[in-house]
Protein backbone atom coordinates (compact mmCIF):
# COMPACT_ATOMS: atom_id res chain seq x y z
CA UNK A 1 0.00 0.00 0.00
CA UNK A 2 1.50 3.50 -0.80
CA UNK A 3 2.33 5.56 1.84
CA UNK A 4 0.27 8.47 3.14
CA UNK A 5 2.55 11.29 2.43
CA UNK A 6 3.88 12.75 5.43
CA UNK A 7 7.33 13.72 7.07
CA UNK A 8 7.91 11.16 9.86
CA UNK A 9 6.56 7.70 10.80
CA UNK A 10 5.14 7.68 14.10
CA UNK A 11 7.43 7.44 17.39
CA UNK A 12 10.41 8.87 15.19
CA UNK A 13 11.77 12.39 14.21
CA UNK A 14 14.11 12.50 12.09
CA UNK A 15 14.56 15.83 10.38
CA UNK A 16 12.80 17.98 12.85
CA UNK A 17 11.56 21.15 11.94
CA UNK A 18 10.78 24.18 13.74
CA UNK A 19 7.19 23.42 13.42
CA UNK A 20 7.74 19.94 15.07
CA UNK A 21 9.12 22.09 18.10
CA UNK A 22 5.95 23.74 18.55
CA UNK A 23 3.69 21.23 17.65
CA UNK A 24 6.02 19.01 20.18
CA UNK A 25 5.33 21.96 22.63
CA UNK A 26 1.88 21.72 21.85
CA UNK A 27 1.31 18.08 22.38
CA UNK A 28 2.55 18.08 25.88
CA UNK A 29 0.47 21.35 26.83
CA UNK A 30 -2.58 19.18 25.66
CA UNK A 31 -1.55 16.03 27.08
CA UNK A 32 -0.83 17.73 30.58
CA UNK A 33 -3.94 20.08 30.65
CA UNK A 34 -6.53 19.77 28.01
CA UNK A 35 -6.71 22.06 25.19
CA UNK A 36 -8.64 24.67 26.64
CA UNK A 37 -6.43 25.55 29.33
CA UNK A 38 -3.63 25.24 26.79
CA UNK A 39 -2.36 28.94 26.04
CA UNK A 40 -0.34 30.51 23.29
CA UNK A 41 2.12 31.31 26.18
CA UNK A 42 2.29 27.86 27.65
CA UNK A 43 3.02 26.84 23.91
CA UNK A 44 5.95 29.15 23.16
CA UNK A 45 7.80 28.70 26.70
CA UNK A 46 7.94 24.75 26.01
CA UNK A 47 8.35 25.02 21.85
CA UNK A 48 11.68 28.00 23.48
CA UNK A 49 10.29 30.72 21.10
CA UNK A 50 8.28 34.45 20.85
CA UNK A 51 4.72 34.22 20.95
CA UNK A 52 4.97 36.43 18.13
CA UNK A 53 7.03 33.84 16.00
CA UNK A 54 3.63 31.50 17.13
CA UNK A 55 1.36 34.52 15.92
CA UNK A 56 2.99 34.47 12.39
CA UNK A 57 2.11 31.06 11.88
CA UNK A 58 -0.78 30.11 14.12
CA UNK A 59 -3.31 32.74 15.04
CA UNK A 60 -4.78 30.53 18.29
CA UNK A 61 -4.48 27.27 20.50
CA UNK A 62 -6.99 26.05 17.95
CA UNK A 63 -5.34 26.25 15.05
CA UNK A 64 -1.86 24.59 16.55
CA UNK A 65 -4.36 22.07 17.80
CA UNK A 66 -5.60 21.10 14.69
CA UNK A 67 -2.36 20.55 12.89
CA UNK A 68 -0.90 19.02 16.06
CA UNK A 69 -4.36 16.63 15.33
CA UNK A 70 -3.24 16.40 11.44
CA UNK A 71 0.64 15.55 12.28
CA UNK A 72 -0.10 12.72 14.67
CA UNK A 73 -3.40 11.10 12.77
CA UNK A 74 -1.16 10.69 9.72
CA UNK A 75 1.86 9.76 11.70
CA UNK A 76 -0.36 6.93 13.03
CA UNK A 77 -1.74 6.02 9.63
CA UNK A 78 1.86 5.99 8.56
CA UNK A 79 2.74 3.90 11.51
CA UNK A 80 -0.24 0.63 10.49
CA UNK A 81 0.68 0.58 6.93
CA UNK A 82 0.92 -3.43 5.97
CA UNK A 83 4.20 -4.66 4.56
CA UNK A 84 2.52 -4.79 0.61
CA UNK A 85 1.60 -8.79 0.58
CA UNK A 86 -1.53 -9.73 -0.04
CA UNK A 87 -4.45 -8.45 -2.56
CA UNK A 88 -5.72 -4.97 -2.25
CA UNK A 89 -8.93 -5.75 -0.19
CA UNK A 90 -6.83 -7.41 2.83
CA UNK A 91 -3.81 -4.63 2.87
CA UNK A 92 -6.99 -2.24 3.22
CA UNK A 93 -9.14 -3.98 5.62
CA UNK A 94 -6.22 -4.95 7.75
CA UNK A 95 -4.83 -1.29 7.54
CA UNK A 96 -8.01 0.23 8.60
CA UNK A 97 -8.40 -2.39 11.42
CA UNK A 98 -4.81 -1.69 13.04
CA UNK A 99 -5.85 1.97 12.70
CA UNK A 100 -8.61 2.38 14.32
CA UNK A 101 -7.60 0.34 17.20
CA UNK A 102 -4.58 2.24 17.39
CA UNK A 103 -6.25 5.61 17.03
CA UNK A 104 -8.49 4.65 19.97
CA UNK A 105 -5.56 4.30 21.90
CA UNK A 106 -3.64 7.47 20.94
CA UNK A 107 -2.76 9.45 24.06
CA UNK A 108 -4.08 12.77 22.37
CA UNK A 109 -7.95 11.29 21.21
CA UNK A 110 -8.02 10.22 24.69
CA UNK A 111 -6.90 13.09 26.09
CA UNK A 112 -9.11 15.10 23.62
CA UNK A 113 -12.35 12.95 24.40
CA UNK A 114 -11.62 13.36 28.01
CA UNK A 115 -11.96 17.18 28.67
CA UNK A 116 -12.59 18.63 24.85
CA UNK A 117 -14.67 16.61 22.93
CA UNK A 118 -16.51 19.57 21.48
CA UNK A 119 -13.56 20.21 19.45
CA UNK A 120 -14.03 16.82 17.63
CA UNK A 121 -17.96 17.38 16.73
CA UNK A 122 -16.76 19.87 13.48
CA UNK A 123 -14.96 16.89 11.84
CA UNK A 124 -18.14 14.81 12.32
CA UNK A 125 -20.89 16.92 11.87
CA UNK A 126 -20.04 20.15 9.30
CA UNK A 127 -16.49 19.51 7.40
CA UNK A 128 -13.76 17.38 6.43
CA UNK A 129 -10.65 17.84 8.50
CA UNK A 130 -6.87 17.62 6.50
CA UNK A 131 -6.62 14.24 8.10
CA UNK A 132 -9.45 13.20 7.08
CA UNK A 133 -8.98 14.33 3.46
CA UNK A 134 -6.03 12.51 3.53
CA UNK A 135 -7.65 9.08 4.65
CA UNK A 136 -9.88 9.30 1.91
CA UNK A 137 -7.01 9.41 -0.97
CA UNK A 138 -5.21 6.36 0.64
CA UNK A 139 -8.33 4.76 0.72
CA UNK A 140 -9.88 5.28 -2.77
CA UNK A 141 -6.46 4.87 -4.47
CA UNK A 142 -6.56 1.01 -2.60
CA UNK A 143 -9.87 0.57 -3.95
CA UNK A 144 -8.48 1.80 -7.74
CA UNK A 145 -6.35 -1.22 -7.23
CA UNK A 146 -8.64 -3.60 -6.03
CA UNK A 147 -11.00 -2.60 -8.36
CA UNK A 148 -8.48 -3.60 -11.18
CA UNK A 149 -7.05 -6.88 -9.61
CA UNK A 150 -11.08 -7.80 -8.96
CA UNK A 151 -10.42 -7.93 -5.24
CA UNK A 152 -12.58 -5.32 -4.27
CA UNK A 153 -16.13 -4.70 -5.60
CA UNK A 154 -16.57 -2.12 -8.09
CA UNK A 155 -18.37 1.41 -7.47
CA UNK A 156 -17.82 4.65 -7.95
CA UNK A 157 -14.43 5.26 -5.63
CA UNK A 158 -14.99 8.54 -3.99
CA UNK A 159 -18.41 7.12 -2.78
CA UNK A 160 -16.92 3.83 -1.71
CA UNK A 161 -14.11 5.50 0.13
CA UNK A 162 -16.51 7.72 2.01
CA UNK A 163 -18.94 4.93 3.19
CA UNK A 164 -15.68 2.59 4.39
CA UNK A 165 -14.41 6.36 5.84
CA UNK A 166 -18.07 6.78 7.95
CA UNK A 167 -18.04 2.77 9.14
CA UNK A 168 -14.51 3.33 10.64
CA UNK A 169 -15.44 6.58 12.12
CA UNK A 170 -17.87 5.17 14.28
CA UNK A 171 -15.53 2.26 15.21
CA UNK A 172 -12.86 4.54 16.11
CA UNK A 173 -15.05 7.36 18.14
CA UNK A 174 -18.31 5.53 19.36
CA UNK A 175 -17.01 2.50 20.49
CA UNK A 176 -16.39 3.16 24.04
CA UNK A 177 -20.33 3.68 24.49
CA UNK A 178 -21.09 -0.19 23.01
CA UNK A 179 -18.45 -1.94 25.12
CA UNK A 180 -19.16 -4.19 28.01
CA UNK A 181 -18.17 -7.35 29.00
CA UNK A 182 -17.31 -11.01 27.15
CA UNK A 183 -18.46 -10.70 23.76
CA UNK A 184 -18.77 -6.90 23.49
CA UNK A 185 -14.82 -6.54 24.48
CA UNK A 186 -13.18 -4.17 21.90
CA UNK A 187 -11.58 -6.95 20.28
CA UNK A 188 -14.59 -8.68 19.53
CA UNK A 189 -15.87 -5.85 17.38
CA UNK A 190 -12.21 -5.27 15.81
CA UNK A 191 -13.35 -8.77 14.17
CA UNK A 192 -16.74 -7.46 13.40
CA UNK A 193 -15.25 -4.30 11.98
CA UNK A 194 -12.81 -6.46 9.41
CA UNK A 195 -15.62 -8.84 8.93
CA UNK A 196 -18.10 -5.57 7.88
CA UNK A 197 -15.26 -4.03 5.48
CA UNK A 198 -14.23 -7.54 3.59
CA UNK A 199 -18.20 -8.08 2.86
CA UNK A 200 -18.87 -4.49 2.30
CA UNK A 201 -15.82 -4.68 -0.19
CA UNK A 202 -15.72 -7.80 -1.98
CA UNK A 203 -17.02 -8.56 -4.96
CA UNK A 204 -20.62 -10.02 -5.68
CA UNK A 205 -20.12 -13.50 -7.48
CA UNK A 206 -21.92 -14.16 -10.75
CA UNK A 207 -25.26 -14.55 -10.53
CA UNK A 208 -25.96 -18.49 -10.76
CA UNK A 209 -22.64 -19.14 -8.94
CA UNK A 210 -22.16 -19.01 -5.41
CA UNK A 211 -18.86 -19.37 -4.78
Amino acid sequence: MTSIRHNHRAGQRPGRTGEDAVLDAARDCVLAVGVRRTTLTDIARRAGVSRMTLYRRWPDVQTIVGDLMTREWLALAESVMPDGTGDARERLVGTLVRGTRAFRAHPLLRKIVEVDPELLLPYLLTRTGASQEAFLELIERELVRGHAEGSVRRDVPARQARAVLLVVQGFALSLPTMLGEGDLSAERFDEELRLLLHRFLTPEAPEGNPH
